[in-house]
């Protein structure tokens, strides 16, 4: 039986290579500016991580793969929305939840860029709230991620990212995830030194 494809093009992926022109942090003043195809790539990495952690140690059985997937896709829908700060996400409830549904209209205008039978596919990944364990993790990892970006500009004498560095380790300190503090304890650290600094084995 023949395969029949549509002819039809799709600009899916386009949209998602653009992640790259969205910057971050716009209220600061960056020494190295991110972007959130960068810290999506971040988040990603250390929800596996997070993920590795607690099967290994704290008896999980989750999968990390899933969670990097989660990672990559988390902040997908800033393309349209580009980076709310999150002083100004977080102004009053009304506009938090309102923004909210913004960013699930900014994901569904994505996926409609994809054919019905893909898109069926790729929605768990931009939907993920009730994959309660999954988010979580994930939402620690974004405050890990944002966490060493701070780091990495103090490291480069910004000060402009100091009061956010303290906040995002003591709310990280006080995860009552396992793995979240494991992480901090035994991989933080080397992110506070220099190449020169890093045991390279």
């Amino acid at each position: 039986m023949e395969n029949k494809v549509s002819s039809e093009q799709y600009d899916f992926f386009a949209f998602l290579s653009r992640m790259r022109y969205i910057s971050r942090w716009g209220l600061m003043r960056n020494t190295v500016p991110e972007n959130i195809q960068e810290h999506s790539l971040d988040v990603a990495v250390v929800a596996h991580a997070l993920v590795m952690i607690r099967n290994t140690y704290f008896e999980g059985k989750l999968d990390p793969s899933r969670a990097a997937l989660y990672g990559i896709f988390h902040d997908a829908s800033e393309i349209f929305t580009g980076d709310m700060p999150t002083p100004v996400k977080h102004f009053n409830p009304d506009f938090k939840q309102s923004f909210q549904k913004l960013e699930d209209r900014a994901r569904r205008k994505l996926l409609a860029m994809l054919p019905p039978e893909l898109s069926a596919e790729y929605e768990p990944l931009f939907f993920f709230d009730d994959q309660k364990e999954y988010a979580r993790l994930v939402k620690a990892a974004d405050k890990i991620a944002a966490l060493t970006k701070c780091i990495e500009e103090g490291k480069s004498g910004n000060q402009e990212f100091r009061r956010a560095e303290a906040e995002h380790y003591e709310q990280l300190s006080s995860s009552p995830l396992p793995e979240v503090r494991y992480f901090l304890e035994k991989f933080l650290p080397g992110y506070r030194l220099s190449l020169d600094e890093l045991k390279l084995g």
